[in-house]
């Protein structure tokens, strides 16, 4: 077990926290916690440079203002950009799979370069997604089904580089008719789900863990709460 703490970025709480994504940085320290690990929340705002040193880090959703206050604080600090180049796992959460794309059309139709981390872009739907998503994952080291709740109009399409994270079989998911939700490429991993995702997930959870402890297992954790939690979602 390793003698230093775990240090999870949460980036952008003030500009980027929709429907309390930020959850997710907790769920990762309290599971690293509860193993024995140090483990400590880096809360990055729009004061804040965007350090590079970090083990994982978080992103969260946000609307059209906020997304564009986002994308011009991450372009003018790289330090996520930095990270990822290294291989630090990325979560990315609604709007911030929008932002680290090439580009996005807000509601007014304008278009915001992104900060090209994946290779997405995002268009208006007609017709806004709201409602419970579930999942069949399609990345090696996930096995169950993936839930969360979306809320997104936009409409996101891969390019070749970019690969869906699951493959939907209830909900919309990213909404351009090609049947997949979110997407992987890299060390970054974007979802449109809410919930918070890691709480709902908790072999997600665990996949950014391992990633970031540079680790193959993890001891199990028993968490009947959590599986009961799985199974109500599940049963949509």
């Amino acid at each position: 077990m390793p003698d230093s703490t775990v240090r999870i970025g949460l980036v952008l709480p003030d500009v980027m926290g929709t429907y309390g994504d930020g959850g997710n940085a907790l769920i990762l320290r309290q599971r690293l916690r509860m193993r024995g690990y140090g483990a400590e929340i880096v809360e990055i705002t729009l004061n804040d440079p965007v350090p590079e040193s970090l083990d994982v880090y978080t992103l969260g959703g946000a609307e059209d203002s906020a997304q564009r206050l986002a994308t011009r604080h991450l372009a003018k600090y790289p330090g996520l950009q930095k990270a990822a180049e290294r291989g630090a796992p990325v979560l990315a959460i609604c709007a911030a799979i929008q932002v680290l794309g090439n580009w996005y059309e807000t509601s007014s139709d304008e278009r915001v370069d992104g900060v090209s981390m994946l290779d997405v872009t995002t268009s208006p739907q007609a017709t806004r997604s709201i409602g419970e998503v579930i999942t069949a994952p399609r990345m090696d080291g996930l096995t169950q089904p993936l839930t969360g709740f979306e809320n997104h109009r936009g409409g996101t399409t891969l390019g070749s580089d970019a690969r869906g994270l699951a493959r939907v079989t209830h909900g919309v998911g990213n909404g351009v008719g090609d049947g997949l939700e979110g997407v992987v490429q890299g060390s970054v991993i974007g979802t449109y789900m809410h919930g918070p995702a890691l709480a709902r997930n908790p072999e997600l959870a665990d996949l950014l863990l391992k990633r970031a402890l540079g680790v193959d297992e993890l001891a199990p954790l028993d968490l009947p709460e959590v599986e009961q939690l799985r199974r109500e979602r599940l049963r949509v």
